[in-house]
């Protein structure tokens, strides 16, 4: 993509994409040095199919707590003998004209990011790190929050303790970790911490923060509010 990004997510997990969004995003792609991952709803086969299909270039699957879910996750990502993933006649083979080449590459090029969003992932870690076929871990603080008692908080009472613990010991086994930043500045923490696939925001907050700033600068102050009644203007 011409914005230079290394990589980009579709959420379809929380986000509102039908399958041809999510296609013409990966479109928008093709050609150029920005990887594509959609991010599905659940630790479904069938998900992992159309998402493969389309020509995403891997598959991020949320609440992986278990080494048997990641195992799972890994399968459905991977062609036989080492997965089960079928073979489709969409984008990926060429519409299948490139059906012999795709399958013989793909096993190799495809990307599995697990996110670990949940305090049993993280007793679980050890465990899901002997799981071949994964190199890179997204952490979900937000999740991981809610699963230790502090929902509606970003990194509740030790909540980034325990995200660092485990991305320490991801780091120790070779491989890597994610995690999205909330500014700037958290940014450039999360590289100094030692995460490699950092997040820059998700496109709607990252408009919204750009009208926000541009409005602060003319004295108008804006704050966004779950509730329905449109607050007052400030100024």
């Amino acid at each position: 993509m011409a914005a230079g990004l290394d990589w980009v997510a579709i959420d379809a997990e929380h986000g509102s994409f039908d399958w041809s969004r999510i296609e013409a995003h990966v479109r928008a792609t093709v050609r150029s040095s920005t990887v594509l991952i959609v991010r599905v709803s659940e630790l479904n086969i069938s998900l992992f199919k159309r998402s493969l299909d389309i020509g995403a270039d891997g598959v991020a699957v949320p609440f992986i707590s278990t080494a048997e879910e990641m195992r799972r996750a890994v399968a459905y990502a991977q062609f036989p003998p080492r997965g089960l993933r079928a073979v489709g006649g969409d984008r990926a083979t060429g519409w299948g004209q490139c059906f012999a080449a795709h399958v013989a590459e793909a096993n190799e090029n495809v990307f599995v990011l697990p996110n670990l969003e949940t305090v049993e992932a993280a007793k679980n870690i050890d465990a899901l790190l002997k799981v071949p076929g994964v190199d890179v871990y997204f952490f979900g603080p937000a999740d991981f929050s809610a699963s230790a008692g502090y929902a509606g908080q970003w990194e509740g009472p030790g909540v980034a303790d325990r995200l660092l613990n485990m991305k320490d010991r991801i780091r120790a086994a070779g491989k890597h970790c994610g995690i999205i930043a909330t500014s700037a500045d958290d940014l450039l923490l999360r590289r100094q911490q030692g995460f490699r696939m950092i997040g820059i925001g998700v496109d709607s907050g990252l408009l919204i923060n750009g009208l926000r700033q541009t409005l602060a600068s003319i004295g108008r102050e804006t704050w966004l509010t779950p509730s329905l009644i449109p607050p007052p203007r400030t100024t």
